[in-house]
């Protein structure tokens, strides 16, 4: 009975790997505006 659960809930490489492409960009996208609020946080901080 266990095995038929534990077979049931594996998923394929393919649908993973979608899954996490589209995790990666998400959290490259975030970092990118977390990097330009710092850099335009710092270009405010050294023009005043």
């Amino acid at each position: 009975m266990a095995n038929k659960n534990k077979k049931q809930n594996q998923t394929t490489p393919k649908e993973s790997e979608i899954s996490l492409k589209g995790t990666f960009i998400s959290v490259m996208l975030l970092g990118v505006f977390i990097l330009a609020l710092w850099f335009g946080s710092y270009a405010l901080f050294l023009s005043r």
